[in-house]
């Protein structure tokens, strides 16, 4: 059986049967992609590389309990795993300031899919750049919510806590935020799909 031209899914479905193999195949394939996010945002190889095994453990401890349910998307499914052991690592070190996208490796560039053409990827990054833009324009408090909410994937709990509010204060930050957000993009006319 040729491992190395199965799709994701079934690489999982085979390794959660107890077929090994099935796992270094998917280990190889994402390897360069994965330790790449987590190496621009530690920039320490032994760091990147104790991330890197700590984020296949996690994976292997989820695929083996069988709480994989994520079919077909499997690469964002790890980088998340990944992006909350690199937060985690920043909060004991209690640095608290957001782990900023770098131009090797950013947040959005995980939509991209295999098979993207150059017209898409073009307009999936210029989606990014106005919505990063847009980002800058929001009052602090709401932007800090946001940032903590999706990048840092923090709870409304975890968010009320660090930043010393209630959560009803940091949930209304949020709702604030998205309202914020949607009359900028309607009064920029930012096309936020490329169908």
């Amino acid at each position: 059986m040729v491992y190395t031209e199965m799709p994701d899914a079934k690489l999982i479905k085979f390794y959660i049967e107890g077929v090994e193999q099935a796992l270094e195949v998917l280990i190889k394939r994402h390897q360069a992609k994965i330790y790449g996010f987590i190496f621009s945002k530690v920039s320490n190889a032994d760091l990147a590389d104790d991330i890197f095994q700590d984020t296949f453990i996690k994976v292997i401890h989820t695929l083996k309990s069988g709480k994989y349910n994520e079919e077909g998307k499997f690469l964002p499914w790890v980088i998340r795993i990944a992006h909350n052991l690199i937060m985690d690592h920043y909060r004991k070190e209690k640095r608290s300031q957001v782990v900023k996208d770098t131009e090797e490796f950013s947040y959005f560039s995980i939509l991209k899919e295999e098979g993207d053409n150059i017209e898409s990827i073009l307009i999936k990054e210029q989606i990014e750049k106005d919505l990063t833009s847009l980002l800058e324009e929001l009052p602090e408090d709401q932007r800090q919510v946001v940032l903590m909410r999706i990048f840092q994937d923090l709870s409304f709990k975890e968010i009320a806590e660090q930043t010393d509010v209630s959560i009803n204060t940091a949930l209304g930050r949020m709702r604030y935020a998205l309202l914020n957000l949607r009359k900028l993009i309607n009064e920029n006319k930012i096309i936020l799909s490329n169908q």
